[in-house]
């Protein structure tokens, strides 16, 4: 939607600024999408006197000037023909920007001599193709501003030019003078109002029209007149400089009029040349077969059933989309039938795209025009048609009825305040919907007829927001529930599964993400496949099942990436598992799985092939990291894809907290994967809380005494853990022992029997530990770990 300020002035009592304006329209939601400022680009040109003119001594078509300028002086040569003693110039000064020529000036010799600046031509200023000499002024003083000598004799040249973007919801704004009404309401001026007019016919109107049945609801209302004795031809020079500024190609009279109306008033129209109308017009639907050539120069076919405008000879208008040139009006044009109706909105639209024109009367009617404005625009169409082209105007000819759109919404001025966040009056509420063409009775606000997107109370917010400008809205905190520090906003799973995922990634996993959903066959290596997990309408073959597990997915991106020479990996994904299709047979996992080697090759001798001690030291960190509790058990209850005897529980008692170990070959040569695999999987909703909540970690308590640490040797069954010949020694004096740990195994002893050597840190806190105390913490040691292992000291 393009007008320009000038045009906008009449509509709108106004001594706002373009900058105001501007801002204010894309504040009040129809966004400035550019300003055309002629004036800009002559800011700095000025007026001078030419004081004397002589011939160039090496040039003869070139003169040596001496011009008054504001800043005294100034010798510029020209080589216009009009260039001469006396005249009042357009002057262009040593490093002023000419937009003509492209070209910003400096001090220049020609032939010799020197010129101070140039004498502009109006072509050179962009003001017209005139370029047969310099442009001299009737009027005007030295080092007054050119632009303020154009605003003043010339405004059309200086007359900026602004383009705002519409929204579907605003058809309002397509015309200047709802523009208008919505910055008059913000309070830049004063909205001047439509004139009232009615033009008195003189006698019956030859031609009728007649809405048929079958679009009587497309096309609820029509209203034409015939005005004979009119005078066609080019249209005045302020209408056709007015259409010409938004874009627009002026044709002749009657048809500049019809466009001055769709941008002025948003109100189109349509004149018919009436000697070319053969009977009364009918609006009506297509039939088979008809196709009329539009004025846009195309022949368009019409589908059964479109609406159309037509007499006795045929289609005449695609009906509020486009007319005929059969019936279009000429320079020869004597009488003309007016035409204004109101066009459902959809059926437009529908028509439109069907037939791909696009008009300015299709995109103002598809939105919605004002009914209730139908008749006056007729009217003030006669008038300027008389006005302009003379001729007699007949009666008034209708069919249909103005659709009936009051409708009124409730004013709650509390809701409006609590809903925008500002403090509103009530009296400023009102009076805003009032500026904007509302009518208030008690609390009912009744929507004006061009505001078809006004469906609810919620828009009566929206309205009295947006004049007020949302721009003024001051940040409020919100207010905390309960004072003090707030709660926490993550739930303990939640805060848990973060810290597990950056763990395994700082480990050097990468994670992934995969579907929850996988094929049965997969699913049953995985304890699942059955009906209770089966999907009703899955996406793919391949994807059947809800997981039962992560490994499925993770040992599947393991086999993509050995496929394209990726040996070494390290994978891992937290994420849900289901062991039935109920509430509550859901569980959140994490899994990492270790293939390969544990590095990449150096001469160090480093790379070696991963195994389950890897995997079992990931997941004891991770277990670490999320809060498990230190002591633990290693049971060998296991799914049947774990490797028998290569894989074990880290359980408390019943409850396992996680499962490490060697995946099976069975597994492995389902998914194609080469070499061994090494897994884990941390049950991390099974992890028990701590008893005692609180947001901070616990004190560091460091000793300033000399730990001293002892190693035992104990000869055990083949069969022993070592974790039982650790817990056992830890438990010996569990305040002086800090730490129990492996550091050497060795089997093939005599009897199928092993060694495991452990050493223990006992950390004294109050006072040095003797020999005695030391003696008596390594008998118990003995004494727990023959207990509890069966073993034996070594010798």
């Amino acid at each position: 939607m393009k007008f320009t300020f000038s045009w906008l002035k009449e509509h709108l009592d106004t001594t706002a600024s373009l900058d105001e304006i501007t801002e204010a329209l894309t504040d009040l939601g129809l966004e400035v999408e550019g300003v055309s400022d002629p004036a800009s680009k002559l800011k700095t040109f000025t007026l001078a006197k030419v004081i004397e003119a002589v011939q160039h001594p090496d040039a003869d078509r070139l003169r040596v000037c001496r011009v008054m300028t504001d800043e005294g002086e100034k010798q510029i040569v020209c080589g216009a023909p009009n260039a001469r003693e006396g005249i009042t110039v357009v002057l262009a000064k040593p490093g002023d920007y000419v937009p003509g020529i492209d070209v910003t000036l400096s001090v220049g010799k020609i032939r010799g001599i020197e010129s101070h600046g140039m004498m502009a031509s109006e072509r050179e200023l962009e003001l017209s193709e005139e370029h047969n000499g310099i442009i001299e002024l009737p009027s005007g003083e030295v080092g007054d501003k050119f632009v303020d000598w154009l605003a003043a004799n010339r405004p059309e040249t200086v007359d900026p030019v602004i383009e705002i973007k519409i929204t579907p919801n605003r058809p309002d704004a397509l015309g200047v003078h709802g523009v208008a009404r919505d910055l008059a309401a913000r309070g830049l001026g004063t909205l001047k109002a439509v004139k009232d007019v009615t033009v008195p016919g003189s006698f019956p109107s030859p031609i009728k029209v007649v809405i048929a049945p079958e679009v009587a609801a497309k096309a609820p209302f029509f209203s034409g007149r015939l005005i004979r004795g009119v005078k066609n031809g080019p249209s005045p020079e302020w209408l056709q400089k007015r259409l010409t500024a938004i874009g627009l190609r002026p044709i002749n009279t009657l048809v500049d009029i019809t466009n001055f109306f769709t941008f002025d008033l948003n109100r189109p129209l349509h004149v018919f040349d009436a000697a070319k109308v053969k009977g009364d017009l009918h609006v009506r639907p297509s039939v088979e077969g008809e196709e009329l050539l539009a004025l846009d120069g195309k022949t368009y076919a019409f589908a059964p059933g479109t609406m159309i405008i037509a007499d006795e000879n045929g289609p005449e208008s695609v009906a509020g989309i486009m007319g005929g040139e059969h019936s279009g009006c000429s320079d020869e044009t004597v009488d003309v039938f007016l035409e204004s109706a109101f066009w459902e909105p959809i059926a437009i639209a529908t028509a439109g795209r069907a037939l791909k024109i696009n008009s300015d009367a299709r995109y103002r009617f598809e939105r919605g025009a004002d009914p209730s404005f139908t008749q006056p625009g007729l009217e003030l169409a006669t008038q300027m048609i008389l006005d302009l082209c003379g001729g007699e105007a007949s009666e008034v000819v209708t069919a249909g009825s103005v659709p009936d759109t009051t409708r009124s919404y409730t004013l709650e001025p509390a809701r409006v305040i609590s809903l925008v966040g500002m403090e509103i009056p009530e009296a400023e509420q009102r009076a805003t919907l009032t500026a904007l063409g509302f009518r208030l009775e008690g609390d009912q606000a009744f929507v004006p007829g061009w505001r078809p997107d006004v469906l609810g109370s919620a828009d009566l917010v929206e309205e009295v927001a947006r004049i007020a400008s949302l721009t003024k809205l001051q940040g409020q905190p919100l207010s905390r529930p309960q004072a003090g520090v707030p709660q926490p906003v993550l739930t303990s799973l939640q805060v848990r599964e973060k810290t597990a995922r950056r763990m395994a990634a700082s480990l050097g996993y990468n994670e992934c993400v995969t579907y929850s959903f996988i094929d049965k066959a997969q699913a049953e290596l995985f304890g699942g496949g059955t009906d209770a997990l089966r999907i009703e309408n899955p996406i793919s073959s391949e994807m059947t099942h809800m997981r039962p597990d992560l490994l499925p997915g993770l040992l599947a991106a393991a086999a993509r990436n050995q496929a394209r020479g990726f040996m070494d990996l390290s994978l891992f994904e937290c994420g849900p598992v289901f062991s039935g299709g109920e509430p509550g047979e859901q569980d959140l996992h994490l899994s990492g799985i270790l293939v390969g080697a544990n590095a990449a090759r150096d001469p160090f001798a480093s790379r070696r092939k991963v195994d389950i001690f890897d995997a079992k030291a990931d997941a004891e960190a991770i277990l670490q990291t999320i809060g498990a509790p230190a002591k633990s058990q290693i049971n060998r209850k296991l799914d049947g894809w774990w490797h028998p005897g290569r894989a074990g529980n880290i359980a408390l008692g019943p409850n396992a907290l996680a499962t490490f170990g060697e995946i099976h070959p069975r597994v492995l040569r389902h998914f194609g994967i080469k070499g061994t695999v090494v897994a884990f999987t941390i049950r991390i909703a099974a992890i028990p809380l701590p008893k005692v909540k609180t947001p901070s970690r616990p004190a560091l308590v460091l000793s300033d005494l000399q730990a001293v640490e002892r190693d035992f040797a104990f000869v055990v069954d083949a069969q022993v853990e070592a974790l039982t010949l650790v817990n056992a020694a830890a438990g010996a004096d569990k305040a002086l022992i800090e730490r129990v740990s492996v550091f050497d195994q060795f089997t093939g002893l005599e009897g199928g029997k092993k060694s495991i050597a452990i050493t223990a840190r006992l950390q004294p806190r109050d006072k040095t530990l003797t020999d005695a105390e030391i003696e008596s913490v390594s008998a118990k040691i003995v004494e727990k770990v023959t207990k509890a292992t069966g073993g034996t000291l070594r010798s």
